[in-house]
């Protein structure tokens, strides 16, 4: 129902249903119903029939009202990330992007390990800024449409970028997570990718979620070279995975070993 038609509604139906009303008084209840007693009915039917239809208006209304909030604070927040973004590109990517050139002048061994170490911590870190800045620049992920698309677009992105083969399982419902829920696994199930990249030797990755019995599950799987406690130590990536699954109350479980590595997430449905 448009907001003109209740308007329309609220000028007719209480004339109409009072005009009604008196017909059947006087034409069939006037024996039954007097004058006083018919009056107090008519003014009864009046405030009924006007304070539904009032109801039903001023739900449109707020729910207006809450929209053009949603969208004004959604505004707000994709300008401050695309400057944000901005400052980052014009900034730390682009001074990232010269020292590259200048460490390739280098006249050292090519060869030596701390060349090749700090060659590929720069493209690391290069590659860490460009992916925040086209983080920034995805825009709000707050409906469930742009959150499910958001996370394909990511997974096809990855599959352009890098030699990367990402194959999705994804059974989970979008109303089985609240938008910070949608914001904080996101950033997990991305952060574990960019993990498998950098550290796992693979070419292939497992991206599976689904509804639990009192829940859902979400993993990330690579059959790359694995990790264990005496050839390395916990990255910062996972840990930032750790501390994201810490404050919304996950449970997270890391698995890994010389052939294969899982990030499972467990949460609670939501309320």
């Amino acid at each position: 129902m448009t907001y003109k038609q209740i308007k329309w509604l609220i000028l007719l139906l209480p004339t109409f249903s009072v005009g009604m009303w008196e017909y059947l008084r006087h034409s069939i209840l006037e024996e039954y119903i007097s004058m006083s007693s018919g009056n107090w009915v008519s003014a009864i039917i009046v405030f009924l029939v006007t304070l539904y239809f009032l109801n039903i208006l001023f739900g449109k209304l707020e729910g207006m009202q809450q929209e053009l909030q949603r969208e004004r604070s959604e505004k707000a927040v994709l300008e401050e990330r695309e400057k944000i973004a901005k400052e980052l590109h014009d900034g730390i990517a682009q001074s990232l992007f010269f020292l590259s050139v200048q460490v390739n002048k280098l006249e050292v061994d090519r060869n030596s390990p701390n060349y090749q170490k700090l060659k590929k911590t720069l493209q690391h870190i290069h590659d860490d800024t460009r992916s925040a800045i086209q983080n920034l620049r995805t825009g709000s992920v707050t409906s469930d449409v742009t959150w499910i698309s958001s996370l394909h677009q990511f997974f096809d992105d990855i599959e352009n970028t890098h030699s990367l083969r990402i194959y999705r399982d994804w059974k989970m419902a979008d109303h089985s997570l609240s938008t910070k829920e949608k914001i904080e696994l996101f950033a997990c199930v991305k952060e574990a990718i960019i993990n498998v990249i950098k550290h796992a030797d693979t070419d292939e990755v497992w991206v599976s979620a689904r509804e639990s019995e009192n829940g859902w599950f979400c993993e990330v799987v690579d059959k790359g070279k694995g990790f264990t406690a005496s050839t390395q130590s916990e990255g910062f990536g996972l840990k930032i995975v750790k501390d994201r699954a810490v404050s919304m109350g996950w449970d997270l479980e890391i698995l890994s070993d010389q052939e294969k590595t899982a990030v499972r997430i467990k949460g609670e449905a939501a309320a």
